[in-house]
């Protein structure tokens, strides 16, 4: 297959599975794994082109943002926002600070393990999705730091490929008493930093297999990303409004269930 058709797959494949809870490394890894990609620059790509999606949600969100970034001296409630959001990646950033070569070489290797934990996940969409507790926080602009907090260490579940950053973000939102709306949108600017961070980390580590030969490859994939990623940050929280998470479950569970025949089968 030519590089740049798989460039444009797996920009796709980014693009439309980053913010929604399916887990977009799962579904990346799987991908690659399908399309006979091999490791070295392609695991690079993956982590490039995530910073296009990205910045759909800071396109998306940029007036919100930009009117917090002028109000941070003069306004309590911008700080808090900022403080709230930079308390949410704290534990994450921990964890991938000390584990980061483990979890890339080798929770990243383990393809069983992602379709096995797109299972699980999928039942956990589905159960919290039925038996939610009512949400008592709605707005996520004001999140209390308790809340932030606590969908911050939910995000650490993601560190384990297969889980999903938005799904344990968002599922542990709901379950600690937020709105699966407001949930999601916090996730959204979790996503922010978390990614910007992931991405630096992942450049230097790699700055050697990135030449002129691949910049188009990665240009492309980029794009392609930020353009998929734009339809569905645009469409996801009336989505979550109207059906809830279940969808995105059964979509989880039929992903696992593929992936383990085709990792059987192949």
């Amino acid at each position: 297959m030519s590089d740049w058709i798989a460039a444009v797959i797996l920009g796709l494949v980014e693009g439309l599975t980053e913010f929604i809870p399916v887990s977009s490394t799962g579904h990346l890894l799987l991908t690659k794994k399908l399309l006979g990609l091999p490791s070295g620059f392609w695991d690079t790509f993956s982590v490039m082109i995530q910073l296009g999606a990205i910045l759909a949600v800071v396109v998306l969100y940029f007036q919100r943002l930009w009117g917090v970034f002028v109000r941070l001296p003069s306004d309590p409630k911008a700080r808090w926002f900022a403080a709230s959001v930079i308390l949410s990646v704290l534990p994450s950033m921990a964890i991938a600070f000390v584990a980061h070569d483990f979890i890339k070489t080798v929770l990243f290797e383990s393809i069983g393990l992602i379709c096995v934990m797109l299972i699980l996940g999928g039942f956990v969409l589905l159960a919290v999705d039925r038996w939610a507790p009512q949400p008592k926080e709605d707005d996520a602009m004001n999140m209390s730091w308790k809340r932030a907090l606590g969908m911050g260490f939910c995000q650490v579940l993601a560190m384990v490929p297969g889980v999903s950053r938005s799904g344990a973000t968002i599922v542990g939102g709901v379950l600690i008493g937020v709105d699966r709306r407001a949930a999601a949108e916090f996730s959204f600017f979790m996503a922010i930093p978390t990614m910007v961070g992931a991405f630096v980390l992942d450049f230097w580590e790699n700055k050697d297999v990135l030449t002129s030969d691949n910049l188009g490859i990665i240009a492309v994939g980029f794009v392609v990303s930020f353009v998929s990623g734009l339809v569905v940050v645009k469409t996801m929280l009336d989505f979550i409004n109207r059906f809830g998470l279940a969808p995105y479950g059964w979509w989880r569970i039929a992903a696992g269930l593929i992936g383990l025949g085709v990792l059987y089968f192949y």
